[in-house]
């Protein structure tokens, strides 16, 4: 069983698997390449000056590799439903369970609504902040949940709001995922000793 199953490999389903993995949550991912991002140039996404899609998505999956995700490349999930410890994820191969389930599936939102999620009036996924939907447990980011703001670096920060959510209930508390330098905080340090 996993913690955490992510349905969808585009940017706010890896960005979910790269916090979620980064942070020692045992992290499943289902990609079947039907990202948007292939048609896209990035030139609006922040830290990127410019990048094709293709060669954005290349680099993302490795980085979620790299930390250790399961990623099904090319894996179709066919039905996500509630369980007694959680969800239960079917692929055309195999079923798969995991404590949590984020739903990145794009604007195919068939998922969310099997799984019983409530909509809103213009026939998006209904969530909060967190990406947490109805069904407790369950997220849905990107354009499952936004009618019009489908850019790569907002699905991006769904898939993270999404994966700290999901840390923080874990942990008990508030979880931020800040990386610093090594040095920093000795030279953080150093300010304050100096009184500076």
């Amino acid at each position: 069983m996993s913690d955490v199953a992510i349905v969808g490999g585009g940017p706010a389903g890896l960005s979910a698997g790269l916090f979620a993995s980064k942070n020692g949550l045992d992290t499943v991912l289902f990609d079947t390449d039907g990202t948007w991002m292939h048609k896209a140039h990035l030139f609006n996404y922040l830290g990127v000056g410019s990048v094709g899609g293709s060669e954005f998505m290349a680099t993302a999956r490795q980085q979620v590799d790299d930390f250790g995700v399961d990623r099904h490349q090319g894996e179709e999930v066919t039905g996500v439903e509630s369980t007694d410890d959680g969800f239960a994820v079917t692929t055309e191969e195999d079923e798969y369970e995991a404590d949590y389930v984020v739903l990145a599936t794009g604007a195919n939102r068939d998922l969310a609504e099997e799984l019983g999620c409530a909509f809103d009036d213009d026939d998006t996924v209904s969530v909060g902040v967190s990406m947490e939907t109805s069904v407790e447990g369950a997220y849905a980011t990107g354009a499952m949940a936004r009618a019009e703001e489908w850019q790569a670096v907002i699905s991006a920060g769904d898939g993270a709001a999404a994966a700290l959510n999901i840390l923080s209930n874990e942990k008990g508390e508030h979880y931020h995922d800040f990386d610093v330098p090594d040095t920093a905080a000795s030279v953080f340090g150093g300010l304050i000793d100096d009184g500076e």
